[in-house]
């Protein structure tokens, strides 16, 4: 739980300075991000933003173990339907043709960050369906199981809002700002998708980099 800072009151008094001094200071941390406001509770200091890099395919589980985290995965739902005519297109296949849906929410130490709906083409994934996804790595299954070698994605980044149902998942507000990251991942040799996901990534614990080469 992040730590809740003393009131504007108590800042003024302790420092004896002016209050609407404390209160701009807050407002200029809030924007910079090391301070989050929750309305009707306090204000908060910010835990620091897990930085992605883009440059790179990594999984989920690798990239938390890297920063000494322990990555988790608890599965909302894992279901074989129909493709529609989106996931059809990401994965060119044909629409309706069946796909995997496994929906889980990542977290890391036990913190949700992202919601994550994957779609993996069925006769290529087949035997992941009815295992035990919690706290597994699905890049890993997909290789280790399915034999399948992941070389490269194409993703998207965009910034949305929050759902109810969403933020409720993520621990967050409703209309909180999150990332939606849609990427599509194929197999070597093949150069065929084998997995379309959506994920939204809490804006609040998320950032993304690259690096770029003049």
């Amino acid at each position: 739980m992040d730590e809740m800072i003393p009131s504007e009151r108590e800042l003024s008094e302790d420092f004896e300075i002016n209050r609407l001094t404390v209160r701009q200071a807050i407002n200029e941390l809030v924007q910079e991000g090391l301070l989050y406001r929750q309305r009707g509770v306090g204000t908060f200091v910010s835990q620091p933003k897990i930085e992605q890099p883009l440059t790179k395919l990594t999984n989920f589980s690798s990239d938390m173990l890297s920063r000494g985290l322990a990555p988790g995965a608890q599965v909302v739902s894992m279901n074989i339907i129909p493709a529609s005519k989106q996931i059809s297109t990401q994965l060119r296949i044909a629409e309706a043709e069946q796909v995997i849906e496994l929906v889980r929410v990542r977290t890391a130490n036990g913190e949700p960050l992202a919601l994550e709906s994957s779609y993996l083409v069925y006769d290529l994934a087949k035997e992941l369906y009815g295992m035990n996804m919690e706290n597994a790595s699905l890049y890993q299954m997909l290789e280790d199981i399915c034999g399948l070698k992941l070389v490269k994605a194409i993703q998207s980044i965009e910034v949305a809002s929050a759902r109810q149902d969403e933020a409720n998942v993520l621990d967050i507000n409703q209309h909180d700002p999150i990332m939606l990251v849609e990427r599509t991942t194929y197999t070597e040799g093949m150069d065929r998708p084998v997995e379309y996901v959506r994920s939204l990534y809490r804006g609040d614990r998320y950032k993304f980099s690259i690096e770029m080469n003049i």
